[in-house]
C-alpha cells in the first residue's frame, strides 16, 4: 500500500513538472535520480553515518575493561542490526544477502592479509576482531555489495552486449588474486584495467529513472561508483575508523591511487551480485 502511494505521488509530481515545460521535467527526473541513488545506498549511507556519529560522540573511554562496548564492537553490533532489519523489512532478499555475505567474507580475508602486511591499520582496541581486523570491517564490503544488489531493482537495469559470465568470473578471480600477489611479484593492476576495459567496452547499461530507460557505458558507471567509494573512504579515514601509514601523524586525503584499487574491488562485488541477479538484456519494448 505504501509503495503504491509513493508511486502515485511520484507520478503526480511528474505530471506537474511536464506541465511546466521540458526543463522542469528534466529537473524533476534529475531529482528523482538522486533520491533513488540515495535509496540504493541505504546500507552504505547508514554505515557512514555511524562512523561519523561514533567519531564525534561515542565515549572514548568505552574500551576494553570498561562496562561499555569499544567503538569498533558497537559498530559491529549496529551494522548487524541494520543488516537484519533490511532483511526483515524485505529491503534485500535472502538470495542477495547470501552473495553480500560472501563478499563480506572475501573482504574480511583480504583485510586480515593487508593489515598483516602493514597496508593500513585499525588504531583502536576491540574484542570482536581477527588479528588486527575488527569484525565490523566486513560490513564496509557488504555495503558495496548491497548497493549493487539494490541498484538493479531500483533502476530496473538492463544491459546490451554484456560479456559472458564465465569471462567476468575469471576477471574477478584474477583481480582478487592480484590484491595478494602484488606484495610478492609485479603488480598487474594495469593489465587488469586493460582487461576490464576490453571486456566491458561494448556494454551499455540502461536504467529507468522515471518512465523511460536512459543509457550510459557501463565502464563509465563503474568509474563513477568507484569515485564515490573513494570519497566515502576519505570520510572513513577522517573518522579514524582506519588509517593509512601516511595518515599516522595527521589526517590527509587518501591517495588517489586507491581509486584504482576500489575500481577493481568494485568489479568483484558487481560480478558476485550477477551470480544471483543475472544481467537482463534490453529489448525494444523496454
Amino acid at each position: 500500500m505504501l509503495a503504491r502511494r509513493l508511486f502515485l505521488l511520484q507520478e503526480e509530481y511528474g505530471r506537474r513538472a511536464i506541465a511546466r515545460g521540458r526543463w522542469a521535467a528534466w529537473a524533476y527526473e534529475f531529482l528523482l535520480f538522486g533520491i533513488k541513488e540515495a535509496w540504493a545506498c541505504l546500507f552504505g549511507g547508514a554505515l557512514l553515518a555511524l562512523l561519523i556519529a561514533t567519531h564525534l560522540w561515542y565515549p572514548r573511554d568505552s574500551g576494553l575493561g570498561d562496562v561499555g562496548l569499544a567503538r569498533y564492537d558497537f559498530l559491529f553490533a549496529a551494522c548487524l542490526a541494520l543488516q537484519i532489519a533490511m532483511l526483515a523489512f524485505r529491503l534485500e532478499s535472502w538470495e542477495e544477502a547470501k552473495v553480500i555475505f560472501l563478499f563480506h567474507l572475501v573482504g574480511t580475508a583480504m583485510e586480515i592479509f593487508k593489515t598483516a602486511m602493514g597496508s593500513w591499520i585499525y588504531p583502536e582496541a576491540s574484542l570482536l576482531r581477527i588479528g588486527g581486523v575488527p569484525l565490523f570491517t566486513g560490513f564496509m564490503y557488504a555495503a558495496v555489495g548491497s548497493y549493487f544488489a539494490r541498484i538493479g531493482r531500483v533502476f530496473d537495469m538492463r544491459f546490451s552486449h554484456y560479456p559472458p559470465l564465465w569471462a567476468t568470473m575469471l576477471l574477478a578471480a584474477a583481480i582478487y588474486a592480484n590484491f595478494y600477489s602484488h606484495h610478492y611479484m609485479m603488480d598487474l593492476r594495469y593489465l587488469l584495467f586493460a582487461a576490464t576495459a576490453l571486456l566491458y567496452a561494448r556494454c551499455w547499461v540502461y536504467f529507468r529513472v522515471w518512465r523511460v530507460h536512459r543509457r550510459m557505458p557501463l565502464l563509465l558507471g563503474f568509474m563513477l561508483v568507484a569515485l564515490f567509494i573513494w570519497f566515502a573512504e576519505n570520510i572513513g579515514t577522517f573518522t579514524s575508523a582506519w588509517l593509512y601509514p601516511s595518515q599516522m601523524r595527521g589526517w590527509n586525503m587518501v591517495s588517489f591511487a586507491k581509486y584504482g584499487s576500489w575500481f577493481l574491488l568494485m568489479i568483484i562485488s558487481f560480478v558476485l551480485v550477477t551470480l544471483v541477479r543475472k544481467p537482463r538484456p534490453i529489448h525494444e519494448d523496454d
